[in-house]
């Protein structure tokens, strides 16, 4: 009898294949994790604790901090409420951890073309052949 290999949608999320991708290919940040940079640096910015920050978005401390690494998946309701306790928009919030999710794709493509392109430098393009 036959062994069939498990389908990829039973598979565990950590060995499920993401995308078509290489596997060694950089790969784009997830939108929590580029939310949550921008969030944590936005309060940085304006020199406030977790706790200032999270008091005046009506959330805990410890939310807005797994909110920041990228821990959990906030619904648009927490994560409006977070740019408003940053004194921004929740347009504008979105429209930053956009433009950071493409400047990091662009970057990726870059460093795949920058791999992939011939050696610079002196090329050597003789021929050889050999005598039997």
């Amino acid at each position: 009898m036959a062994e069939t290999s498990p389908d990829p949608v039973d598979a565990p999320a950590a060995t499920r294949p993401t995308s078509s991708a290489p596997r060694d290919a950089p790969r784009e940040p997830l939108w929590r994790d580029a939310l949550g940079e921008r969030l944590r640096s936005a309060r940085r910015e304006r020199g406030e604790t977790l706790s200032e920050t999270a008091d005046r978005a009506g959330i805990s401390p410890q939310y807005l901090s797994e909110m920041e690494r990228g821990v959990k998946e906030p619904s648009s309701e927490m994560i409006a409420a977070v740019a408003g306790a940053l004194d921004t928009t929740l347009g504008d919030l979105a429209l930053q951890v956009a433009e950071r999710i493409l400047l990091e794709r662009a970057v990726i493509e870059q460093a795949m073309i920058d791999r992939a392109a011939p050696p610079s430098g002196p090329v050597c393009r003789a021929a050889y052949a050999l005598a039997a």
